[in-house]
């Protein structure tokens, strides 16, 4: 066998460790033909040893029931991509991310591909994408790509440091 290196940090994973910390969140959703539902809770972010992020969410899902969710996320220096999964209390979903950084550096965009909102039958891209504003805010938006190949956002959730 030969020798194991630790893999250190890179830029990449840097990035994601201002996320780490104790969040409070507010957002709205949005589904095709009804009214925006307001919805809110908590967040802890943890490192796990400076390479991959996890964040443990709790709180109220946009139909008011209680929600827990678990998102990861990594860079992967051989395929030159942020990486990660999300799962979350109400639904059965786990969705894979594949991701980059915008050119400002502020923006984490994640690809991944779940069940169509306009035809559960079918599959459809998603997209996240987590916008740093500062140190102790940022927004993440969830949009989907409809049939039409338009791109329409169903959720936004603003986050403050606690």
């Amino acid at each position: 066998m030969g020798d194991f290196t630790q893999p250190k940090p890179q830029k990449e994973h840097e990035w994601l460790q201002q996320l780490v910390g104790e969040w409070k969140w507010e957002g709205d959703a949005a589904e095709p033909e009804k009214e925006n539902q307001k919805h809110h809770g908590t967040e802890i972010v943890r490192s796990i040893g400076g390479l991959w992020i996890v964040a443990e969410g709790r709180g109220q899902a946009p139909d008011g029931a209680a929600s827990e969710s678990v998102m990861t996320l990594g860079y992967n220096p051989e395929k030159s991509a942020f990486v990660g999964t999300f799962v979350a209390s109400m639904m059965t979903e786990m969705w894979v991310y594949q991701g980059w950084l915008d050119s400002s550096k502020n923006e984490l965009v994640l690809d991944t591909e779940g069940p169509s909102f306009e035809d559960m039958t079918r599959r459809a891209r998603y997209k996240d994408v987590i916008r740093i504003v500062d140190k102790d805010n940022r927004i993440m938006t969830s949009s989907y790509q409809g049939e039409g190949g338009s791109w329409y956002q169903f959720m936004s959730l603003h986050y403050r440091r606690k």
